[in-house]
């Protein structure tokens, strides 16, 4: 019989960030730790340096006396993300314009490729992460280390805002506002082809206030998951 598998921390916080990213953990879910430790076969004190690391990039948040739990961004704070997002985004595919290799652009346009088949394909949650991988590109390719480093917080901090408020917009796959993210994304693909720094900033700006304008500041009652289903490496 076959020993069981140790997770690695990482590999703790790579499987909760893709389960929070992906709304299989909702906002406001509680994150108990000796659950979590027994669904991942490790120990308490294996859970809590993957929790701080997640309240440090604001997808989990800490509260003493009372624990973690998956972040619940308000409006105030969905709306500052974009508010940062339009001051560094232009900037960074300014910079990115300038040094993107035959490479870089290719990844650009598999990205885009990708995220069109997961909308026709009604799975949401992947084309927003394949959404947030264009943007990350860009970034990293950008050469730009302290604002690549800022957004790629804000990326995530994206997701859960776009799976929170975004969600109406999300079900309906073939509305005309789902599809805007691709084509706003092509287009910014046309502009650094042509090399045109300004136009990719200008069309920058336009694509995040877009993204923002589709969002839907409204709470609803989401069933609570359990974490053992979730992560479990033995029973519930």
């Amino acid at each position: 019989m076959s020993e069981p598998v140790i997770l690695t921390e990482n590999e703790i916080y790579e499987r909760m960030v893709e389960t929070i990213l992906d709304h299989r953990l909702p906002p406001g879910t509680k994150l108990v730790e000796d659950r979590l430790a027994t669904a991942f076969g490790v120990s308490r004190t294996r859970i809590r340096p993957v929790l701080v690391r997640l309240a440090n990039e604001q997808i989990v948040t800490l509260t003493p006396n009372r624990g973690a739990m998956v972040a619940q961004p308000t409006e105030k704070e969905a709306r500052e993300v974009f508010e940062v997002r339009r001051m560094i985004e232009p900037t960074l595919i300014a910079c990115f314009v300038q040094c993107a290799s035959s490479a870089d652009i290719a990844v650009l346009t598999q990205c885009i490729a990708q995220e069109e088949e997961a909308r026709r394909q009604g799975d949401m949650r992947r084309a927003i992460r394949l959404s947030g991988d264009f943007h990350l590109h860009i970034a990293n390719a950008a050469q730009h280390q302290t604002l690549g480093r800022i957004l790629r917080e804000l990326v995530s901090r994206t997701s859960l805002i776009l799976m929170t408020y975004g969600t109406q917009t999300a079900t309906q796959p073939q509305a005309d506002s789902s599809r805007c993210g691709c084509q706003e994304h092509r287009a910014l693909l046309d502009a650094i082809r042509l090399r045109d720094g300004r136009e990719a900033a200008r069309l920058m700006q336009e694509h995040l206030g877009q993204l923002e304008s589709l969002l839907q500041f409204s709470e609803a009652e989401e069933a609570v998951p359990d974490l053992l289903a979730l992560f479990g490496t033995v029973p519930a």
